[in-house]
């Protein structure tokens, strides 16, 4: 067991510490912001598509949603689950450190006990989301299910699958193609595929749920075991304020663009009167 948790150890720090040295040899410009920034966002995608894979083979596997077994649902956790929440929030502690670094921040000189606390004070929520799936999800997957529901650790694992449009679209910002159709696009999928596997997902389970057990969706959450309830709720509830956030970017996005493109009307007829 104990070789099979290092490969997440060991796969997930070693490919950030690999595209920090590999990066500025392919974008010499890039400060060291840039690159811990890109490093963080390419080894989140690593993991989201390896979740998402899971995920598929774990829900496509049980056809008895409450009964069926699949290896994966409790083993990816271990392997590869845990050691990516633990190494995420260094990940983003490094990309905080350098980018107030890079701006200048006298206490940013060196990494210090105020640094720490500024990030913490800055991602409470992004923390406090990874701290919840390492103390809620690791112990339910392990020993509160009675190794019931390998389907819905499943589903979990697909939430990870909006993640790589999140990170290419901070990658293409980070490559300065804002303005390109691809970035555009991607904002569109970024936004159906986080509603789709990180909000409506959730009632989806319910929904399952009921019907295997025939009863009405909105009498689901008093059947369900409470810790299942305050499991999701504590998931659900930063990815509707995430999302939320997601839509009034989109939205100014928007409205700057249809700004920028009426100036440009503007201008052109101006010019065709002269």
């Amino acid at each position: 067991m104990l070789q099979v948790l290092s490969c997440g150890v060991v796969l997930f720090p070693g490919l950030f510490f690999t595209f920090r040295k590999l990066l500025p040899c392919a974008f010499k410009k890039w400060t060291d912001a840039d690159v811990v920034l890109v490093s963080e966002r390419l080894v989140s995608t690593i993991h989201a598509i390896m979740a998402t894979i899971a995920g598929y083979i774990v829900v496509s596997s049980c056809n008895n949603v409450i009964t069926d077994r699949h290896w994966l649902a409790m083993y990816f956790v271990m392997w590869y689950g845990v050691p990516y929440m633990t190494y995420d929030i260094f990940a983003m502690y490094m990309s905080h450190y350098y980018r107030f670094r890079v701006k200048g921040h006298e206490e940013y000189k060196a990494h210090s006990f105020r640094t720490v606390n500024a990030f913490l004070r800055r991602e409470f929520q992004l923390v406090l989301h990874h701290i919840a799936l390492l103390t809620l999800l690791l112990p339910v997957t392990m020993f509160f299910r009675s190794g019931l529901g390998d389907f819905f650790i499943g589903c979990l694992f697909l939430t990870e699958l909006s993640t790589p449009f999140v990170s290419l679209g901070k990658i293409l910002i980070q490559l300065s193609l804002q303005e390109c159709w691809v970035h555009k696009a991607n904002g569109i999928l970024v936004l159906l595929s986080f509603f789709m596997c990180r909000i409506a997902l959730f009632p989806y389970m319910y929904w399952v749920y009921g019907r295997h057990y025939g009863i009405p969706l909105y009498s689901v959450p008093f059947h369900v075991p409470f810790y299942a309830n305050l499991g999701n709720a504590c998931i659900l509830g930063p990815q509707v304020y995430w999302f939320v956030l997601l839509c009034r970017k989109g939205y100014r996005l928007y409205k700057r663009q249809s700004k920028t493109r009426d100036s440009i009307t503007v201008t052109d007829n101006s010019k065709k009167d002269e």
